[in-house]
């Protein structure tokens, strides 16, 4: 029997956003936290339901069947609070159908996340609340994902809940003029979840599947709808794409990083190559289209999955554009990375040590790598700083191995 211990955080994952954007878009309700509480619930009886029973063939269809039925006991609870309160009322208030064909679902979700990204608030209260909302993200792993204080991300999506309440929070059918001015952040947001799920700063795992599946299933409704299928979607799923096909690679069997250099090249998934070669194909296609930081990152991507000889040269040409676009710490250190390829280790270590940056675990993880054949002291010194500053539980054990390999005798 299927362990629903194990089972349930990967459908709360997947199932919980579905069942909250289809109930607020089914119906008029005044707090969106009722739709989490009725969600919340549904995910509750479940756990319990199931560790007596067994989980059931499609517990998808079972989670949908509960959240309808709470959703009506809640709109019964209600009619009966009002009579109380002897409100004068033509009708009684009923619950709407609720559907959870797959079309609602899609166009739900897709509806909600365009709702949350109200530029009513801020850009940055935007993403971490499409995040927290759509994505499922913990308040710790938003807090990760902006390099941000957990109390500061509470502060900010408590303010954001309440904007979109004093301005009447609903969900309506998508208008051109709010896809152009919400597109960008919706983007950035699911570029978040998927880079939560590709390498993981919060959880005990390096990688995490299901964010990763669900981040390239929310951007796939995006390219499924005319208004929403533009250059810079297509490049952010081929994006996801390349970088999904080397998942299984990128760990051992105890759940260990594997170096790029190291990686079982057969383990590749040759079907997302081809998704993601389809998909920066039609990213590309507009000549009017600029060049967008996506665009870059998938044409890197591509050329991590290719075997030509000169590929670091077409890498580091990607990553020199992609800090003038858009700088951060980690494109710079990458960059570094790729210059190494081309240019030897003891030149990148020059490269590498002007960005000065003592307080970033991959900082002293590249610097590690880097000094390993050149000075092996100081390798050692890296690696070991880097390993107290990371919180992640696999990334420490990878870092002490090649500590221990650089301990080793020779």
């Amino acid at each position: 029997m299927t362990n629903p211990n194990e089972i349930t955080p990967h459908l709360f994952r997947t199932e919980y956003s579905k069942i909250v954007a289809v109930l607020c878009r089914s119906f008029d309700i005044k707090h969106i936290e009722i739709a989490e509480d009725i969600a919340s619930e549904t995910f509750l009886k479940a756990s319990e339901y199931w560790a007596l029973h067994g989980i059931p063939d499609n517990p998808s269809a079972w989670l949908y069947t509960v959240a309808k039925n709470k959703a009506k006991d809640y709109f019964k609870h209600l009619s009966i609070v009002e009579k109380n309160k002897k409100e004068v009322r033509t009708t009684e208030k009923e619950c709407p159908d609720i559907d959870f064909d797959t079309k609602n679902i899609t166009d739900s979700q897709l509806e909600m996340i365009f709702a949350a990204c109200n530029p009513v608030n801020s850009r940055e209260t935007q993403i971490c609340l499409a995040l927290q909302i759509l994505c499922g993200f913990s308040v710790e792993e938003i807090a990760n994902a902006f390099l941000s204080k957990t109390e500061t991300i509470k502060k900010r999506l408590q303010r954001g809940r309440e904007t979109l309440r004093t301005h009447h929070f609903t969900i309506d059918s998508l208008r051109e003029q709010d896809i152009h001015q919400r597109l960008e952040t919706v983007l950035t947001s699911l570029y978040l979840l998927f880079n939560e799920g590709y390498f993981s700063r919060t959880n005990t795992l390096l990688i995490r599947k299901d964010l990763c599946l669900e981040a390239i299933r929310l951007t796939l409704i995006l390219t499924d709808n005319q208004l929403t299928n533009t250059p810079k979607t297509n490049a952010l799923l081929a994006l996801m794409c390349f970088q999904s096909s080397r998942l299984d690679a990128r760990t051992n069997d105890e759940g260990e990083a594997i170096l790029f250099e190291e990686q079982d090249v057969t383990l590749w998934d040759k079907v997302l190559i081809e998704k993601g070669n389809y998909y920066l194909i039609e990213a590309c296609k507009t000549e009017s289209s600029s060049v967008s930081k996506y665009h870059l990152e998938a044409g890197i991507a591509y050329w991590h999955t290719s075997s030509a000889k000169d590929k670091w040269q077409h890498i580091l040409n990607l990553y020199n554009q992609l800090v003038i676009i858009e700088y951060s710490p980690v494109t710079a250190l990458n960059r570094a990375f790729a210059f190494s390829k081309v240019y030897g280790n003891e030149m990148a270590v020059t490269e590498a040590e002007k960005l000065n940056l003592i307080n970033n675990e991959y900082y002293h993880g590249l610097l590690g790598y880097l000094y390993a054949e050149i000075n092996p002291d100081q390798a050692i010194d890296h690696f070991e700083e880097a390993i107290r500053l990371t919180k992640s539980k696999p990334e420490k054990q990878t870092l002490q191995k090649q500590v221990n390999l650089l301990k080793k005798p020779k």
